[in-house]
């Protein structure tokens, strides 16, 4: 998956999916340089679960909406694969609480993540499985 975007400055912003066994990334890029990333877990075993558990933006490309579009590019992602988003990153969270029922309205499906949801993020990003 790659779009090609426009930030809030105007800026192009590529974002693109790299998906590497069970864990990936998806990461958005300013003219040619990466900015920000959010990092994701597909759980064997789950193979329609998507377990997103980790969003960040270089300091120096903060203000311009990144982490905005890299949510809303991941949440268009999962609904195209028609998977299910399970969000332990605390800025996916918040933005299904106030705004999942519109989400779900656009075809997506999520569950609020359980312990053994945290516990296996733990583990891979320890293993690097």
């Amino acid at each position: 998956m790659t779009q090609e975007l426009t930030d809030s400055t105007g800026a192009s912003v590529t974002v693109t999916a790299a998906p590497e066994g069970p864990l990936g990334a998806y990461f958005v890029s300013v003219d040619g340089v990466r900015a920000g990333r959010v990092d994701f877990l597909d759980p064997s075993g789950a193979k329609d679960e998507r377990i997103v558990f980790h969003t960040e933006v270089d300091e120096q490309f903060a203000g311009r909406g990144l982490a905005g579009l890299l949510l809303r590019e991941v949440l268009a992602d999962v609904t195209r694969r028609n998977l299910v988003l399970v969000p332990v990153c605390p800025l996916f969270g918040r933005h299904l609480k106030k705004h999942g029922d519109e989400f779900r309205g656009s075809g997506g499906v999520f569950r609020l993540p359980v312990p053994a949801d945290f516990a296996l993020v733990a583990r891979s990003a320890r293993s690097g499985e």
